[in-house]
């Protein structure tokens, strides 16, 4: 018998439609009134369906986070100014001289910072989770710690972050290779030149860490021009002569947008050929990418909040609806089909990154389901409007954009 009956619900804004869910999956889904009955609270002990009026509210799929941060945001505690040198280096450097004085990493925060989350309509999210010499690992038992007390509400896909550099600092590779055996989904990289300065190092012991242990790759590339292209063609390079067809995920990867039209149409032949992944967070000023070649060659792409009011930026609220439309702005999206597209980006296209193979409003799939006020999809992202409901995992956690 059902759990749940979702009634007179709009699909990416199509007909309206009942959507059955029993236990954590979506079994159903209906045009409205030709549902199956269900059976309202009758009495003490007897089985029974929850029925929940849509109203016609237009409904997504739960948002999907493939790039975020959640063990470093101070999310909850006093507002922290933005200190430091305005680069790579020198905020890796800020970040390390005040994580402990503000308890970074610790549960509370990460469970506040994912119920910002979850209140946006976020129910899965690839983080990344520092593993260095001075937390070893226990970033990634706050992080899980913290995701069990949402109740399953959110699915975390876990990356072992070297945010300090791997080579350059001895024993961090032991670490990453401990967190890999331990249970991590992922482990991931930064900038092998100009980070470690070692990029062949770095990579050909990133790589031999996730042949061995069976584990996914994401590896973080600010560098841009040639440089960052050169580490790409490094990247292919040992997809090539590895196992990892499919498992290897380049996150932001500005250079990608700086390089010469001939050069890039190349890279993304091998990306679409070696399965290999790229995540944004559509940052304001940064070259846009080849989205529409990429969406052309089925070269998977994912977007991100990156951190959330951390050390390194201010910036932030969760909402990955935001992050679709701050992605339409960098690259100019207007059309209905392309506004729909960037919202897709935000879930559908985007569940390779937490490991899932059906993420639609179909049957099978999770229940997981975000209501909002909104005509259309491209109405839902120009306006961001807040989340009337959210099914997350089959249950309802939210109301009228409160967490109950």
């Amino acid at each position: 018998m059902a759990d749940l009956l979702l009634r007179n619900i709009r699909p990416w804004g199509g007909e309206s439609v009942d959507l059955t869910i029993a236990g954590d999956r979506i079994t159903d889904v209906a045009p409205t009134g030709t549902s199956a009955p269900v059976r309202e609270v009758t009495g003490t002990g007897e089985a029974s369906s929850a029925v929940v009026d849509g109203r016609g509210l237009l409904a997504l799929p739960g948002f999907i986070n493939a790039h975020a941060h959640v063990d470093k945001s101070w999310w909850g505690q006093p507002w922290q100014p933005y200190g430091g040198v305005a680069t790579t280096q020198g905020r890796i450097e800020h970040e390390r001289a005040r994580r402990e004085e503000l308890g970074i990493p610790n549960v509370e925060s990460t469970v506040a910072v994912l119920r910002e989350f979850l209140r946006h309509g976020t129910t899965a999210v690839r983080t990344h989770v520092d593993v260095d010499l001075g937390v070893g690992l226990r970033g990634i038992e706050t992080v899980r710690v913290a995701a069990e007390q949402l109740g399953g509400g959110i699915d975390l896909d876990v990356v072992a972050f070297p945010q300090d550099g791997v080579v350059r600092r001895p024993g961090v590779m032991e670490l990453l290779d401990r967190a890999a055996a331990e249970g991590a989904d992922r482990i991931g990289g930064i900038d092998p030149c100009t980070i470690d300065r070692d990029p062949v190092a770095q990579l050909d012991g990133l790589f031999d860490i996730a042949e061995r242990r069976g584990v996914g790759l994401d590896i973080h590339l600010h560098d841009g021009g040639e440089l960052g292209g050169f580490q790409y063609d490094l990247i292919v390079e040992r997809v090539r002569r590895s196992g990892l067809y499919g498992k290897v995920t380049i996150s932001h990867g500005f250079a990608l947008g700086d390089l010469a039209p001939a050069r890039q149409a190349d890279l993304l032949a091998e990306l679409a050929e070696l399965g290999i992944s790229w995540t944004t967070v559509a940052p304001v000023g940064s070259a846009p990418l080849p989205w529409q070649q990429m969406r052309d060659l089925d070269v998977a792409l994912g977007l991100g909040t990156d951190g959330i009011r951390d050390l390194w930026s201010p910036f932030g609220d969760g909402d990955m609806l935001r992050i679709a439309l701050a992605f339409a702005r960098l690259h100019r999206l207007r059309t209905d089909e392309d506004l729909r597209y960037a919202a897709e980006l935000a879930g559908v296209r985007a569940a390779g990154f937490v490991g899932r193979e059906e993420r639609d409003l179909v049957p099978g799939a999770r229940a997981d389901v975000v209501l909002v006020d909104a005509e259309n999809v491209p109405d839902a992202l120009v306006r961001v409007p807040r989340r009337e409901l959210v099914v997350a995992g089959g249950n309802v956690v939210v109301r009228e954009g409160a967490l109950l």
